[in-house]
């Protein structure tokens, strides 16, 4: 069946007459995330509708000047490429999947050259790892989706990467995908506008707790298995902080405080499987989106979620996705961007 296509260009431009208040601009890159970007973006024409006043003005670029199609396959009308802007215009980079292969050496020399002018530079979802190429992040604290976090570490290991919803330190903001830009703007509007105004925006927006750069991105481990057991949690919450060198049952239960036959039938009463078979699972899936969002080696993917032997890992990821992780990189291929 045909894709569905639509064209918002409601969204395109506002300036305000006279072109008073700031002024925003979005960097729309290919396959870019709508719900993150339409978060990013509502706060501020509400805050001109709340106050009464143009506060905020704004408009969407792409890197060729011509609309841009985002991940649902929607087409966003744009205003224009990459051209000169109000010297103090804040520009966020709107990311989405495969970033890698929408980051062009174009989009990392421009964006180089406004953070050389002092520009406020912002990252949306994947739009951080766009930041992180171009050398925006280093010395900055940033976060990224959760799904993407593994593979910027990995590609960029010097940044202090975290996973709050959002980060804002100094001229660099950055937000994970879905709602948190909506946090992130809200944050913006309470700094630059106060409190009141952003509660307002907020209560448009039937949006009842804002979150802070203190609250993380997913849903705590008990809620994402759906069992309520404080010592389960704790072997997963140690699982997942130990895919590169994975510990052994007998560590895991002691860090419980069980035995391994405990720890066993903890995991066959709840998620009915054993641990080793939910360990094996997690590595699998961090295997697997190394392999789609990184350009790394399948050797280096297998030895950074434990696996010491290529074949090993090969089979094992065969055996859980109906694939070879050779097949899985070729099926999702990623390019190395010059910069």
């Amino acid at each position: 069946m045909p894709e569905t296509h639509s064209t918002l260009s409601a969204l395109q431009t506002s300036r305000p007459a006279g072109g008073a208040g700031k002024h925003v601009v979005f960097l729309l890159l290919e396959r870019f995330t709508l719900m993150a970007h339409a978060a990013a973006i509502e706060p501020l024409r509400l805050a001109n509708r709340v106050a009464g006043q143009p506060l905020y003005s704004w408009q969407l670029v792409s890197e060729s000047g011509h609309s841009v199609r985002c991940s649902n396959g929607s087409e966003i009308t744009v205003s224009g490429g990459l051209e000169d802007l109000p010297a103090d215009a804040m520009i966020f980079v709107c990311g989405g999947v495969d970033v890698q292969r929408a980051t062009t050496p174009a989009i990392l020399s421009w964006l180089r050259k406004r953070a050389r002018h002092g520009n406020t530079i912002g990252g949306i979802c994947t739009g951080a790892w766009t930041l992180a190429k171009a050398g925006l992040l280093n010395g900055y604290r940033a976060t990224i989706h959760w799904e993407n976090h593994d593979a910027l570490i990995e590609d960029f290991p010097d940044i202090e990467l975290t996973r709050a919803v959002f980060v804002i330190h100094g001229k660099r903001l950055t937000s994970a995908g879905g709602t948190a830009p909506l946090d992130m703007m809200l944050t913006v509007l309470t700094t630059a506008q106060g409190a009141d105004l952003a509660h307002s925006v907020a209560d448009q927006l039937i949006y009842s707790s804002i979150r802070t750069n203190r609250d993380t991105q997913r849903l705590s481990i008990p809620a994402r298995i759906g069992v309520r057991h404080p010592k389960l949690g704790r072997v997963i919450e140690f699982m997942e902080s130990h895919i590169e060198t994975p510990i052994s049952p007998a560590e895991l239960a002691d860090a419980a405080g069980m035995s391994t036959r405990q720890l066993e039938r903890l995991f066959r009463r709840y998620l009915n499987k054993s641990p080793k078979r939910y360990y094996m699972e997690l590595r699998l899936e961090r295997a697997r989106n190394l392999l789609m969002q990184t350009d790394m080696s399948v050797i280096s993917v297998a030895l950074a979620t434990g696996f010491t032997s290529p074949s090993h890992f090969s089979k094992c990821y065969r055996a859980h996705y109906e694939t070879t992780p050779y097949r899985e990189r070729g099926a999702h291929p990623s390019r190395d961007m010059d910069s």
